[in-house]
């Protein structure tokens, strides 16, 4: 989003920035009634917005998009908060607009999960906002299970669905440097190049030798044998084991 100053029609230069006993008074005012004092409210308040979708970059959504959608959380934050209670305006805008981007980007996943889950899903985020709403905070997992008269699992399966997929190229970390994606993370530090590559060569390596030798270092360390019970298994001394074993050793380092 740098160098970007147009969003939605919006020049981001020029918003207006809002002191805290400014938009204190514009709630009041909003609370009365007055629909000029809501439209200066929304618009002293869309760099919050700006703010939030920051995050959310980087994930192949529009921008614009992204801004609607976070003005729609924006609003319904000012029409929802409670000017009573001694909490910040933006303590209480942010989640808000975070759930309602969240909710756009799920509905707009390319995975889809079950319309069970789903509308589950609604009654625990409808459930969320009511309760940070009334509280100002959020809820915990077995407040909304209590809520809703519903089983914890389910609450939790119904929140791991309202979480939108992460790319493995997005950053997690950068200090100026190289940066550090997702990928990094959660690489698979077993089954890496150099492992299989590994395993492709011991293979080949093992093929060159003949039927006898490979059946004994199957016999030894497939199958946990000793020489003595190689020996008697193959028709052949234990001191024969013990030679054909070492040369086929030696074979498969020279080829690796």
């Amino acid at each position: 989003m740098q160098g970007k100053v147009e969003i939605c029609g919006v020049n981001t230069a020029k918003l207006k920035v809002l002191k805290s006993e400014e938009s204190l008074e514009l709630l009041r005012r909003v609370r009365e009634g007055d629909m000029a004092a809501r439209e200066e409210l929304i618009s002293g308040n869309l760099r919050l917005v700006l703010s939030v979708i920051q995050k959310f970059m980087g994930r192949g959504e529009n921008v614009d998009d992204l801004f609607q959608v976070g003005c729609i959380g924006l609003i319904k934050a000012i029409d929802n908060f409670n000017i009573e209670l001694d909490v910040r305006f933006s303590t209480y805008g942010v989640p808000m607009i975070v759930g309602e981007i969240r909710r756009y980007l799920r509905d707009n996943s390319a995975i889809r999960v079950s319309r069970s889950v789903r509308d589950t899903a609604y009654r625990v985020l409808q459930a969320k906002e009511k309760y940070i709403s009334e509280h100002q905070r959020e809820p915990t997992v077995d407040e909304i299970a209590k809520l809703l008269e519903m089983r914890r699992e389910d609450v939790v399966m119904a929140l791991d669905a309202m979480v939108e997929p992460v790319s493995l190229f997005e950053p997690v970390y950068s200090d100026g440097g190289d940066t550090v994606c997702v990928m990094d993370q959660v690489k698979d530090k077993k089954n890496t190049d150099e492992s299989w590559l590994e395993q492709i060569a011991l293979e080949d390596a093992i093929k060159k030798l003949d039927e006898r030798e490979r059946k004994i270092l199957a016999l030894r360390f497939f199958q946990g044998k000793t020489q003595m019970e190689v020996s008697a298994e193959v028709g052949i001394s234990q001191a024969q084991v013990s030679r054909l074993e070492k040369n086929a050793l030696n074979q498969i380092r020279k080829d690796l």
